[in-house]
């Protein structure tokens, strides 16, 4: 895990994650101020993984000795003061067992301050102890609390409600009426002092263009006397059911410690811990996390990071539940690729989504771990995919004449390169396009085997793309054929699409020469150490930099910003072609390094396409962090 010593301005905005089973989350900085909006101590789902809500934002805690206040947090206000400042105190960070700071307390004493969520209880624990000091030491804590969507911000109102209830160790606000009550269970003497936070700023949020002020509300403040032993605060979004803990708040502190040490120790490894985090509930199975802070889950992310986050880790049953659950989704031919926060129907707008599905229970199947009846249901579900993409779907998906599967209405983005900016899409890719072949006919591959009446469309298709992707004057292959449904226009865009087409996927369209040159060409125009770069800098439309407000951002989304997750293809094609001596050292190795940057433990979803490759978009990324576990023992499998 990662250990930051002495952070400084270089690490000090490096993000933390800890996530609960339902699709909340904690989350922060290495210096403890936060600077997106989504970052909190408590945030929940209240519809599993969505609906989620901040409850509480942060704290603001102090230590009072011998005549001195020490701050162990830092708070960010607008325009961008920066108080307290706890730098000069802050000894270390480390992520191992969770995130856990150590401050110097003048010459003599340390504090050393955690924060873990116990996955399944979704509690949040904050825990603080005083090491090598004999003199009295107060311990202050104000919790900062709001009561608002995620994805918004909160300002000083009247209508918020400072109300406490006290029960025992247990204190208990609702803010507003309609939202889940905060309990804050503690060891520490509670006193009422309602209070206004105003103007904190939020770095991340003005670098994208949004708004980035908050004010916050502490309803009281919470005193330990941490030279009698160690300080706990234990935070939960209350359930309108739930009774105060029937030991004391140290006791299930140390518990809830317990059993989380043990929970983590059992997935062996860093990326397998690190996985864990995406997996929660959803309704009475399970689903996948796209991403964290603010992505839940979505169909085509689903079934790519399933392959590594669950099928290369062992987790076959979880991978079972999914699939099921996903499979009773399906509709003409096709898998929602994306369930909407706020709920209403599910949005089909994805050419790939479901035959990533198939690809998915391809790789469950191999594993042997399914029962006769899950094999049947999963069968039935690729086959109605398929059965709806021959005959037509949606968005003009259908096999063509040529076998072929086209796609593609004007105004809906359909592949994964998906960036939509009000009603302009920056890469509608209408037509053929590449990747699109390549998990099609692996898609009729895998269903030839126990349904032979897909093996002639499957045979027609392989011929055409044999004969209609191949750039005779390079050898390499199209991005899209037929493209915007023009019989034989094509884009000759480098892009990383085409490497689908020897790695990633079960069955390889191309070999010998084409995979070669296929494979040179992504790899000179756009391997970085960070992924592939989505468009070459050789193209007019090539952007360097994944930054600015929300049109610029998009604009640059596919339009060459490095992409984490296409390691796996990349890395898989070019063992496929050059074998697989000295491919972790050369291409593993800088996202080992990057575990340690940005979004701790976790890979990033993007970063820039040019030096230094500056890591954007969401800190946590599930199919990037899959890639590399799918990578890694196929690595380790060769």
């Amino acid at each position: 895990m990662t250990r930051i010593d002495r952070p400084d301005e270089s690490n000090i905005e490096y993000e933390w994650l800890e996530a609960d089973a339902n699709g909340g989350f904690a989350s922060g900085t290495v210096g403890t101020m936060r600077t997106r909006r989504y970052q909190a101590l408590l945030l929940a789902a209240t519809q599993p993984p969505a609906g989620r809500v901040v409850l509480v934002n942060g704290i603001e805690a102090w230590l009072e000795t011998d005549g001195r206040r020490w701050p162990l947090t830092m708070q960010r206000y607008a325009p961008d003061v920066l108080y307290p400042d706890a730098s000069a105190s802050l000894l270390s960070f480390d992520t191992e067992p969770w995130p856990t700071w150590r401050y110097a307390i003048g010459a003599d004493a340390v504090v050393v301050a955690e924060v873990f969520v116990a996955k399944e209880s979704r509690e949040t624990v904050l825990r603080w102890r005083l090491e090598g000091a004999s003199k009295a030491a107060k311990l202050e804590v104000h919790p900062l609390l709001s009561g608002r969507d995620y994805h918004a911000l909160h300002h000083e109102n009247p209508a918020f409600s400072f109300d406490a209830t006290l029960e025992g160790e247990r204190v208990q606000w609702q803010p507003y009426g309609d939202l889940p009550a905060i309990c804050a269970t503690s060891n520490g003497a509670y006193e009422h002092a309602p209070d206004w936070y105003r103007n904190f700023c939020y770095a991340r949020e003005r670098e994208r263009g949004l708004d980035f002020t908050e004010d916050l509300a502490t309803p009281g403040v919470f005193t330990f006397d941490l030279t009698r032993g160690d300080a706990v605060m234990i935070l939960h979004a209350h359930a309108g059911h739930d009774k105060p803990f029937e030991d004391s708040a140290l006791a299930h502190a140390s518990n809830l410690a317990s059993r989380e040490t043990a929970r983590r120790a059992a997935f062996g490894s860093r990326l397998a811990r690190a996985a864990d985090a995406y997996v929660v509930n959803r309704n009475v199975g399970r689903t996948i996390i796209a991403g964290f802070p603010w992505f839940t889950d979505w169909g085509r992310d689903t079934f790519i990071s399933m392959r590594g986050l669950l099928l290369a880790s062992g987790r076959d049953q979880e991978a079972e539940s999914i699939l099921l659950e996903w499979a009773d989704t399906i509709s003409e031919g096709m898998v929602p690729n994306r369930f909407p926060d706020s709920g209403g129907l599910p949005e089909f707008n994805s050419v790939d989504a479901s035959l990533w599905f198939i690809v998915a229970v391809q790789d469950f199947l191999a594993t042997g771990h399914a029962h006769a009846a899950t094999t049947s249901r999963l069968q039935r579900a690729a086959d109605a995919i398929l059965q709806g993409y021959a005959r037509g779907t949606r968005f003009n998906i259908a096999a063509d004449t040529d076998g072929l599967l086209r796609a593609g209405t004007p105004g809906v983005q359909l592949t994964w390169m998906d960036a939509k900016a009000g009603d302009w899409v920056v890469t509608p890719r209408i037509g053929k396009p590449v990747e699109v072949q390549a998990l099609w006919i692996n898609a009729l591959s895998i269903a030839s085997a126990w349904n032979p009446q897909w093996q002639a469309l499957r045979d027609q298709a392989r011929l055409s793309f044999a004969a209609r992707f191949v750039d005779q004057d390079t050898h390499t292959l199209f991005d899209v054929v037929d493209a915007d449904h023009e019989p034989g226009k094509v884009d000759r865009s480098i892009r990383p699409n085409q490497i689908f087409a020897v790695g990633g996927l079960p069955f390889p369209l191309v070999d010998g020469d084409i995979a070669r040159a296929v494979v040179a060409q992504v790899e000179t125009q756009l391997l970085t150490p960070l992924g592939l770069r989505t468009l070459a800098p050789s193209d007019p439309a090539y952007k360097a930099h994944y930054a600015g407000g929300v049109l610029e951002r998009d604009g640059a989304y596919h339009q060459g910003t490095v992409w984490p997750w296409l390691i796996g293809p990349f890395v898989e094609a070019w063992v496929r072609v050059h074998g697989a001596a000295g491919a972790r050292e050369r291409f593993l190795a800088p996202l080992y390094a990057h575990l340690d940057h940005y979004g701790l433990d976790h890979v990033s979803e993007v970063a820039d396409g040019d030096a230094p490759l500056t890591p954007g978009g969401t800190p946590f990324q599930a199919w990037s962090l899959a890639e590399l576990l799918r990578i890694e023992k196929l690595l380790d499998a060769g």
